[in-house]
């Protein structure tokens, strides 16, 4: 499965639901998308099934910049606090 991205709009902002595998070949497409919303901006990785280490690089980078990350699979938590010692 490739990744597909949702955007949920709510009072909160906006929510980006990612489904399927997270990759490097996909960070150009996410970030293309993530310009096109306004703040507060959430990224939902609930049904993320894959990622990779590039991935988690900037998943903890966009944490360190205020973007939420939610419903995240606990080894994929795990792994961004490793990357980002």
């Amino acid at each position: 499965m490739t990744l597909k991205i949702e955007s949920v709009p709510s009072e909160r902002g906006t929510t980006l639901r990612l489904i399927g595998r997270l990759q490097l070949e996909n960070l150009d497409e996410l970030k293309s998308l993530m310009k096109e919303y306004s703040t507060p901006l959430l990224l939902d990785l609930e049904d993320v099934t894959l990622v990779d280490a590039s991935v988690v690089r900037y998943l903890g980078a966009l944490e360190a910049e205020g973007i939420q990350l939610v419903r995240c699979a606990p080894y994929i938590r795990e792994w961004i606090k490793r990357e980002t010692r």
